[in-house]
């Protein structure tokens, strides 16, 4: 039953938002991500994000990521590495942010029938060509995963980011929260593509904004 309300929580902070007036827009995003075996207890990640924003007209922001990390155990891992983001905005504004970050990731809950709750908190650093100073963030990302079938399985997650200083770019405090809903479906051993709906709420001194997306993840594993 716990994890029926787990479930059930996740899906509701997903497909709501304050009640107050704000600004609405679709958006497709499209993921994929590599995680590459050095050995037992190294791993690199790399990965690529194209989301079009603006009723999905436009590539408003393309991602690159890497990482290098480093399992203390079966549980627990540790990780850092380093971004670039373009952010193409609506006018004549384009930022190029160079981000640096630190993560750890644990697992909190495997049981036997395949359910599975992961923690990852991710403490970065973000500078941008067009500014000054760094823009310090903290971000909480908790993911349920629950099997509906004997290849597939119900995927939520929940991810509010803190801003812990105020700069150009970041106002300070609560300023973005993502929730998605999805399902996995394999595609070959160690590939999978996860699609669902991600609603993205940013909190802005004027009127926030939601955005509706559709998101689509392809993970791969060597």
């Amino acid at each position: 039953m716990r994890f029926i309300a787990a479930i059930v929580a996740l899906s509701a902070a997903a497909f709501t938002t304050p009640a107050t007036a704000q600004e609405e827009d679709f958006n497709i995003w499209l993921g994929q991500f590599a995680t590459i075996n050095a050995t037992d207890d190294v791993y690199v990640r790399v990965e690529a994000q194209e989301r079009f924003t603006n009723d999905a007209d436009r590539l408003g922001q393309l991602l690159l990521r890497s990482l290098v990390g480093y399992r203390i155990n079966k549980d627990v891992n540790i990780g850092a590495g380093y971004a670039y983001i373009l952010t193409d905005q609506v006018g004549p504004d384009r930022l190029n942010e160079h981000r640096f970050y630190q993560e750890l990731n644990v697992r909190l809950l495997s049981t036997e029938g395949g359910v599975t709750l992961d923690s990852r908190t991710r403490l970065e650093q973000r500078t941008f060509e067009e500014r000054e100073n760094t823009s310090w963030r903290l971000r909480n990302f908790v993911q349920l995963r629950v099997p509906i079938s004997d290849n597939n399985k119900l995927v939520a997650y929940t991810e509010p980011f803190f801003d812990l200083n105020e700069t150009g770019i970041q106002r300070g405090g609560l300023s973005i929260w993502r929730n998605f809903v999805g399902v996995s479906i394999p595609l070959a051993k160690n590939i999978e593509v996860v699609p669902g709906y991600l609603n993205q709420h940013v909190f802005r001194d004027g009127q926030d904004r939601s955005d509706h997306t559709a998101n689509v993840n392809l993970f791969m594993t060597f």
